[in-house]
Protein backbone atom coordinates (compact mmCIF):
# COMPACT_ATOMS: atom_id res chain seq x y z
CA UNK A 1 0.00 0.00 0.00
CA UNK A 2 3.11 2.31 1.07
CA UNK A 3 5.06 1.62 -1.91
CA UNK A 4 2.33 2.99 -4.30
CA UNK A 5 2.87 6.93 -2.50
CA UNK A 6 5.24 9.29 -3.67
CA UNK A 7 8.05 9.58 -1.59
CA UNK A 8 7.42 12.77 0.30
CA UNK A 9 4.32 10.44 1.63
CA UNK A 10 6.32 7.94 2.83
CA UNK A 11 8.37 9.73 5.12
CA UNK A 12 5.64 11.95 6.43
CA UNK A 13 4.28 8.62 6.94
CA UNK A 14 7.16 6.86 8.84
CA UNK A 15 7.65 10.62 10.97
CA UNK A 16 4.42 10.65 11.87
CA UNK A 17 3.24 6.71 12.85
CA UNK A 18 5.01 4.07 14.26
CA UNK A 19 1.81 1.18 13.51
CA UNK A 20 0.85 -0.84 10.70
CA UNK A 21 -0.47 0.78 7.64
CA UNK A 22 -3.86 -1.43 8.66
CA UNK A 23 -4.12 0.63 12.18
CA UNK A 24 -2.85 3.72 10.64
CA UNK A 25 -5.54 3.83 8.60
CA UNK A 26 -8.41 3.21 11.28
CA UNK A 27 -6.77 5.79 13.31
CA UNK A 28 -7.26 8.04 10.25
CA UNK A 29 -10.21 7.14 9.65
CA UNK A 30 -11.18 7.57 13.52
CA UNK A 31 -9.48 11.27 13.13
CA UNK A 32 -11.25 12.31 10.44
CA UNK A 33 -15.04 11.49 11.20
CA UNK A 34 -14.06 13.26 14.56
CA UNK A 35 -12.81 15.99 12.89
CA UNK A 36 -15.55 16.46 10.57
CA UNK A 37 -18.09 16.06 13.89
CA UNK A 38 -16.61 19.09 15.01
CA UNK A 39 -16.85 20.98 11.95
CA UNK A 40 -20.54 20.44 12.43
CA UNK A 41 -20.90 20.81 15.94
CA UNK A 42 -19.65 23.81 15.72
CA UNK A 43 -21.45 25.32 12.52
CA UNK A 44 -24.56 24.67 14.88
CA UNK A 45 -22.60 26.22 17.53
CA UNK A 46 -22.28 29.26 15.32
CA UNK A 47 -25.52 29.28 14.17
CA UNK A 48 -27.36 28.82 17.35
CA UNK A 49 -25.46 31.93 18.34
CA UNK A 50 -26.41 33.99 15.49
CA UNK A 51 -30.08 33.75 15.67
CA UNK A 52 -30.29 32.82 19.20
CA UNK A 53 -32.40 29.41 18.11
CA UNK A 54 -31.94 25.66 17.30
CA UNK A 55 -32.05 24.86 13.78
CA UNK A 56 -35.57 22.98 14.74
CA UNK A 57 -37.04 26.29 15.91
CA UNK A 58 -35.78 28.50 13.11
CA UNK A 59 -37.38 25.82 10.47
CA UNK A 60 -40.48 26.22 12.69
CA UNK A 61 -40.51 30.05 13.09
CA UNK A 62 -40.03 29.90 9.17
CA UNK A 63 -36.99 32.20 9.31
CA UNK A 64 -36.36 32.41 5.76
CA UNK A 65 -39.98 32.81 4.35
CA UNK A 66 -39.98 35.80 6.97
CA UNK A 67 -36.88 37.18 5.57
CA UNK A 68 -38.50 37.13 2.06
CA UNK A 69 -36.32 34.74 1.01
CA UNK A 70 -33.32 36.54 1.67
CA UNK A 71 -30.11 34.86 -0.05
CA UNK A 72 -28.00 34.88 3.51
CA UNK A 73 -30.48 33.38 5.14
CA UNK A 74 -31.47 30.66 2.31
CA UNK A 75 -27.30 30.17 2.30
CA UNK A 76 -27.27 30.08 6.29
CA UNK A 77 -30.66 27.67 6.11
CA UNK A 78 -28.96 25.22 3.80
CA UNK A 79 -25.27 25.34 5.71
CA UNK A 80 -27.08 24.91 8.85
CA UNK A 81 -29.11 22.03 7.93
CA UNK A 82 -26.03 20.23 6.11
CA UNK A 83 -24.33 20.25 9.79
CA UNK A 84 -27.34 18.93 11.31
CA UNK A 85 -27.60 15.87 8.97
CA UNK A 86 -23.37 15.66 8.90
CA UNK A 87 -23.68 15.45 13.15
CA UNK A 88 -25.88 12.92 12.78
CA UNK A 89 -24.86 10.74 10.16
CA UNK A 90 -21.54 11.35 11.63
CA UNK A 91 -22.39 10.24 15.08
CA UNK A 92 -23.86 7.13 13.57
CA UNK A 93 -20.99 5.94 11.84
CA UNK A 94 -18.53 6.27 15.20
CA UNK A 95 -21.36 4.51 16.83
CA UNK A 96 -21.06 1.85 14.05
CA UNK A 97 -17.32 1.82 14.82
CA UNK A 98 -17.54 1.70 18.42
CA UNK A 99 -20.00 -0.96 18.01
CA UNK A 100 -17.14 -3.40 16.22
CA UNK A 101 -14.50 -2.78 18.59
CA UNK A 102 -12.45 -5.61 16.96
CA UNK A 103 -11.77 -2.93 14.39
CA UNK A 104 -10.83 0.03 16.40
CA UNK A 105 -8.04 -2.01 18.70
CA UNK A 106 -4.78 0.33 17.49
Amino acid sequence: MLETLPVEFREAYATLFTSKPDDVMKKIILSELKRRLAEYRLIDKKMCNQYGMSFSDFKKQKMVEKSHHSFQIEEDYCDWELAIDGIVSVTADLKKLVVSKDWLKV
